[in-house]
């Protein structure tokens, strides 16, 4: 009896040989006209011998091969408009809070320059009227008793 020699095949059958047919195609006997079909070409018939002598024959079957695969970016592009939309909402609240601290500054200004020429003002005035009291020179008025009769000064 033969014996299995490593997997699953008896004892003297190690190849199996393979017959390859091409069909031919059979002329009907009355003439309709012809309609192209798939595939436009007659596939091979291949004949298989098994190791335990039977033989199978059948169309050979090719892969199919699956469609290439459109290239993806790594980042889809609703993620990349919502980080810009991000850098640029980051962008205008710094902006705003620069604004807002310029304005805060120019105020600021604005409040020391009227306070230091209010100081300044304020400090002629008091000069001018401390020393009013000292003469050291120009001209005096002795305002005497007038009189005014008829739109006539007597004085």
């Amino acid at each position: 009896m033969n014996e299995p020699t490593g997997y699953g095949r008896p004892a003297g059958h190690e190849t199996a040989a393979v017959e390859v047919h091409t069909p031919t195609p059979l002329t009907p006997a009355h003439t309709a006209p012809l309609m192209p079909m798939q595939p436009g070409t007659i596939p091979v018939v291949a004949s298989v011998v098994l190791p335990d002598g039977r033989v199978v024959t059948g169309y050979a079957i090719e892969p199919t091969r699956p469609e290439p695969v459109a290239h993806k970016p790594a980042v889809s592009r609703a993620a990349v408009n919502i980080a810009l939309g991000g850098v640029g909402f980051l962008a205008v609240c710094g902006g705003l809070l620069m604004l807002t601290t310029f304005i805060t500054a120019l105020t600021a200004l604005v409040t020391q320059l009227v306070i230091l020429a209010a100081v300044i003002f304020g400090g002629w005035i008091a000069v001018q009227v401390f020393s009013a009291s000292g003469h050291s020179g120009g001209t005096t008025v002795n305002i005497r008793k007038a009189v005014i009769k008829r739109n006539k000064f007597y004085g």
